[in-house]
């Protein structure tokens, strides 16, 4: 029996799962994750914390499934995307916190970009919309606010990394600087389209070559972890940003086929093939996981909050007590009573795209209770992933593709019935849950395994995912339409505050 150990850092917890051959989850170990707010929309990690936390948990794990290093046949690593370390490459120190996927520090730079009309240029070679939810300005913060950054890095004394390159890094004892192509493509630095850093996009930035790591497919061998950390060395063959080793795992290879991830934010893509094809409905496209030299492409939105809404009722309104309480409190009643929760509590991601937006709760009566409001809180987590598939939609129809048939479904909260039957109603397609929700980490173990011979090929790897259950929608579409028409206002509403 070969066994695969995946490790999936993510923004709320480092977690490490042990599968065997068959995709099935054998041990797995999980630790949260402390989260920074040096000041209102700055987020920021400790990335000694993420390190020492990712290497116990996959110790955790490989104890709790009674087994060594010499019967794992790989290692793959999936991660929380565009968080970004930079550190010396002697000491192997970072020289400041990570700076988080939703910090939004560098939207300063990002306005004096779209000022000069660098839109277009970056969105032809990236795919991207210039975002501070993107790694290179915060590169560029770090190098411009950390004392001697700018010095050390012109000398090759510093490494950049988002968090796999970090992770790949330490387990190698710092023997292999390199990342794939799918955490490449969230930089805002790197060509999508001929897999190659863009040395223009680099000079414009004022970002040195020489903190880069090497780039390569999403499956493939990076190197082996040093022995001393689990008994013996393990092959690391699979790397890939969270997203795009979910929608690996969703065993999503051809084009049409999406998934939405329902976690801290929630992160809906859809496979387009081959041919890069820029979104004209405020979506990204994005490389999708590699298992060869040959680019593959998706199309992407990203919500900012989705599941954190709830960690937010808990934690900041104190209306729960656990997360898990969240789906009773809501169905002690019929409906949100007319109140919409919009979580823009870092700004507004896809396809709203609204930097400066601020949360706001709408629609409150005299009538409305702490129910309603968690109500309207889980239902914003489908309405705004509603608004990125349709968004996909008309792209996917603009270009010839077919359209969305079923939507597959991963993440923390796709556990959450309630949630994922109103998304179906919305949507107007099936929501389709898998036997493995850890579709993530299982993406990792799918790439570490193509490449380490564990699997044949990719249709190997589509007959092993299984449905768990399917949600079928119950809505009138014209019902639907006027919710989402009413989700639409409150959006205005915000932004126009």
């Amino acid at each position: 029996m070969s066994y695969i150990l995946a490790l999936d850092q993510g923004t709320s917890s480092s977690r490490s799962i042990v599968f065997d051959a068959a995709g099935r989850t054998v041990a797995s170990a999980q630790r949260e994750l402390r989260q920074i707010f040096p000041q209102p929309g700055w987020v920021e990690h400790d990335p000694m914390e993420i390190w020492r936390d990712q290497l116990a948990t996959a110790r955790e794990a490989l104890a709790a499934a009674g087994l060594k290093a010499a019967d794992i046949s790989a290692i793959g690593i999936t991660n929380q995307r565009e968080t970004t370390v930079l550190w010396n490459r002697r000491t192997g120190q970072p020289i400041h916190h990570a700076i988080v996927w939703q910090d939004r520090r560098g939207e300063p730079l990002c306005a004096q970009l779209r000022a000069q009309g660098l839109e277009e240029t970056i969105r032809h070679s990236t795919g991207l919309v210039i975002d501070s939810y993107f790694s290179a300005t915060k590169i560029r913060w770090l190098l411009d606010q950390v004392s001697g950054a700018h010095i050390a890095a012109a000398k090759g004394e510093l490494a950049f990394g988002t968090i796999d390159s970090w992770l790949l890094w330490n387990l190698t004892g710092g023997k292999v600087h390199a990342t794939d192509v799918s955490n490449a493509s969230r930089t805002m630095l790197f060509d999508i389209r001929h897999n190659v850093w863009d040395h223009e996009l680099l000079k414009l930035l004022h970002v040195p070559d020489s903190v880069l790591p090497q780039v390569f497919p999403s499956s493939h061998h990076f190197g082996a972890s040093d022995a001393a950390l689990f008994g013996a060395a393990i092959p690391i063959t699979g790397i890939a940003g969270d997203q795009q080793a979910a929608l690996f795992g969703q065993t999503c290879f051809s084009p049409g086929l999406a998934k939405n991830t329902y976690g801290t934010g929630c992160f809906a893509l859809m496979h387009i093939g081959e041919r890069f094809q820029a979104s004209a409905n405020g979506l990204v496209t994005t490389a999708a996981a590699q298992t060869g030299p040959a680019p593959e492409f998706a199309l992407e939105g990203s919500v900012f909050v989705g599941g954190a809404v709830v960690q937010w009722l808990r934690d900041g309104l104190g209306a729960i007590g656990s997360s898990s309480q969240v789906q009773a409190l809501a169905e002690s009643v019929p409906d949100s009573g007319g109140v919409h929760l919009v979580p823009a509590f870092t700004g507004l991601g896809a396809p709203y795209w609204q930097a400066d937006a601020r949360g706001s709760i709408l629609g409150l009566s005299r009538g409305s209770t702490v129910a309603h409001i968690a109500r309207a809180a889980l239902e914003s987590i489908a309405f705004q992933s509603t608004a990125l598939l349709q968004a996909m939609a008309r792209d996917a129809a603009a270009a010839g593709s077919a359209p969305l048939t079923e939507l597959r479904v991963d993440g923390g909260a796709c556990v959450n019935d309630l949630l994922m039957q109103f998304q179906a109603d919305l949507l107007g397609v099936p929501v389709v849950r898998p036997r493995v929700t850890e579709t993530t980490a299982l993406g990792a173990a799918f790439l570490a395994g193509l490449a380490a011979g564990v699997y044949r090929d990719r249709a190997e790897l589509a007959g092993l995912w299984q449905v768990e259950r399917r949600f079928e929608p119950a809505m009138a579409r014209e019902r639907a339409a006027e919710l989402m028409a009413g989700w639409e206002r409150a959006i205005r509403q915000t932004v126009a505050v």
